[in-house]
């Protein structure tokens, strides 16, 4: 049994009488731990996929399964637990709070759940320990989104999910981010999901799933990934 499932997954949006079939009947499955590189095009589907994953978006038919428990099944209470406990969100904007220290946006984030790390720690981890009285308009856009991924990972969740997590950052910033959260699926075992429209990054993934027109055209592990220090895009 694999970590996370997804089993016969459709989405199907509805707008007055009009039906749009965001996801259909997707298969897949992920394995703890892993750097998984969800790609396809603007429109393909992974975001819906994404937000289904993460509690934020509800399954039109089909299940969605992690460590055994159907996600797809749950009430809103539910929804609300495992959003808060069990998922760490870094999105392509970093949504931080202005008046707010680094420090204190981190801190945000594990006062909402029952096993934080250790917010100091985890600001070294991601090599912000001389920025933690900065607010965020004293930060680059790359140390905001280290900020941003800090305060993901301060929840200790079982699992991370990125939405294009380098979209708003330069080539050089963003492989900084990308080796970030790649060193977080190997040193600290978390379980990692980033959605791109960039197909370069298919080469730093354990995992690679491809989506076309809200269907999964390929899926498939890579037996050596690259470091994302030599990715070139």
């Amino acid at each position: 049994m694999s970590f996370i499932e997804f089993n016969n997954v459709k989405k199907v949006y509805k707008t007055g009488e009009v039906e749009v079939e965001a996801v259909k009947g997707v298969n897949f499955s992920i394995e703890k731990g892993e750097l998984v590189i969800i790609v396809g095009a603007s429109g393909a589907g992974k975001t819906t996929i994404l937000n289904m994953l993460g509690g934020m978006d509800s399954v039109t038919d089909g299940e969605i399964k992690m460590n055994d428990s159907i996600i797809s099944n749950y009430n809103r209470k539910q929804l609300i637990n495992y959003r808060r406990e069990d998922v760490g969100f870094v999105f392509q904007f970093y949504n931080l709070v202005q008046n707010l220290t680094t420090k204190e946006n981190v801190e945000l984030a594990s006062q909402i759940v029952s096993k934080p790390l250790d917010e100091v720690e985890v600001l070294k981890q991601v090599g912000l320990t001389e920025r933690m009285n900065n607010f965020p308009a004293q930060l680059s856009g790359g140390e905001q989104q280290r900020v941003a991924i800090a305060r993901a990972i301060a929840k200790n969740p079982q699992l991370l999910l990125c939405d294009e997590p380098t979209g708003a950052l330069d080539f050089k910033t963003g492989k900084n981010i990308l080796k970030l959260l790649q060193d977080t699926s190997r040193i600290q075992g978390k379980t990692v999901v980033i959605i791109t429209h960039n197909a370069a990054f298919e080469e730093i993934g354990d995992r690679v799933i491809r989506i076309n027109s809200g269907t999964v055209v390929d899926e498939h592990t890579n037996s050596n990934p690259a470091s994302a220090e030599g990715l070139v895009w």
